[in-house]
């Protein structure tokens, strides 16, 4: 028989992860962005760019996950991400590049806090943004294209972290 919502037995977490999307425009993204980030347990994500209208089909795919993920919509993403760098996150960006690593080589002390960026459906992390990361990192993929959906990777990505990190049930950390 399948588990539902309330008869599942999987135990409530949350990382110390902050997911920042830069310029994710697509309703039906931002809603699975918010399904995977309330999956995954992070303690915050970020909608940069230009503000991002939540309609019809942002909500048809969020599931009402956007009612329990702490979020903000910022046109600044670059200083979003410099203050969480303040704060001590690892700032790390999932996109291809001549410098990116595979995730699954990144090394992360358990008691990492990530902030964890994504880009652009079409174009990428920007420029300046990349450019301010600790790390860029890519997932090995074996077929003929070169990239995914931007939420099949973030899920990817947000899986390997909280991996990678500490998994004691920690207190928010952005208020």
């Amino acid at each position: 028989m399948q588990l539902d919502h309330y008869t599942s037995k999987f135990s409530k977490k949350t990382f110390p992860i902050v997911l920042v999307s830069d310029n994710v425009t697509h309703a039906a993204n931002l809603g699975s962005l918010f399904r995977t980030a309330d999956a995954f347990g992070i303690t915050h994500l970020i909608l940069g760019g230009n503000p991002v209208e939540l309609g019809r089909k942002f909500t048809k795919t969020s599931r009402a996950t956007e009612q329990s993920i702490s979020f903000e919509q910022t046109e600044n993403t670059l200083e979003k991400i410099k203050g969480l760098k303040s704060k001590n996150y690892e700032i790390i960006a999932l996109e291809i590049t001549e410098n990116s690593i595979s995730i699954s080589d990144l090394k992360l002390p358990k008691s990492s806090k990530v902030a964890f960026i994504i880009g652009d459906e079409k174009h990428g992390i920007s420029s300046p943004i990349l450019e301010f990361c600790d790390y860029t990192v890519h997932i090995e993929m074996y077929g003929q294209n070169s990239s995914m959906n931007v939420v099949q990777a973030a899920t990817i990505g947000l899986y390997e972290f909280t991996k990678k990190i500490n998994t004691t049930p920690i207190k928010p950390l952005i208020e």
